[in-house]
């Protein structure tokens, strides 16, 4: 049986980073930038799934690290990426074909508003899944199960494609078709992965 609908992961999938963002992080610290940026992606969690500001928990952790830089200089970085466009002539010709496609991603606000509302990805898809919309995130099994009941899509009819091996495994447990998939491994790759669950790309 074919996938009747397609999940699509968004950083890693569906888009890449322009910038070497992680340097531009640490370079905000005079000294252990790797420390201070592993404290920006644990302040980032909660805002994934709607709970705060994440430019407020930006400000604490510039605060804490006695940063000079501004809110602002620190979270351009979050907006240094680029969709690919093979990958949405994909998402398109499926579409045209009647599976429907879905963005699955775990964002919070500020990144939701640049990818939905400046850079018009929810016209790339039938629906789109931002994990601070729904307060849920990958790789939590509720976060799937809310999906599937968004779609009305039996779980072993959809395909989830991510990059991130717990969220294929979060996917997996509440029964989807669950695939890992990087895009540095080209596009051909993910037409070889939707060909092999007899998706007409």
């Amino acid at each position: 049986m074919s996938s009747r609908a397609v999940l699509f992961d968004a950083d890693g999938v569906l888009q890449r980073p322009t910038f070497d963002w992680w340097t531009r992080l640490g370079s905000l610290v005079p000294s252990d930038g790797e420390a201070f940026v592993a404290e920006l992606m644990a302040a980032e969690k909660p805002s994934l799934v709607g709970k705060g500001d994440f430019r407020d928990a930006l400000a604490d952790v510039l605060r804490r690290w006695n940063s000079a830089a501004t809110v602002d200089e620190a979270i351009e970085p979050w907006s240094w990426f680029a969709a690919e466009p093979e990958v949405i002539e994909l998402i398109q010709t499926l579409r045209a074909a009647g599976i429907g496609c879905h963005l699955a991603t775990n964002q919070h606000a500020y990144r939701r508003a640049i990818m939905q509302d400046e850079r018009g990805y929810g016209g790339w898809f039938d629906r789109t899944f931002y994990s601070c919309d729904l307060g849920l995130a990958k790789p939590d099994p509720a976060y799937f199960r809310a999906i599937l009941g968004a779609i009305d899509v039996p779980a072993s009819e959809v395909l989830f494609i991510d990059d991130n091996a717990a969220n294929v495994a979060g996917a997996s447990a509440v029964g989807l078709r669950a695939e890992l998939y990087d895009l540095s491994a080209g596009v051909p790759a993910l037409i070889e992965l939707l060909r092999r669950h007899d998706l007409p790309v």
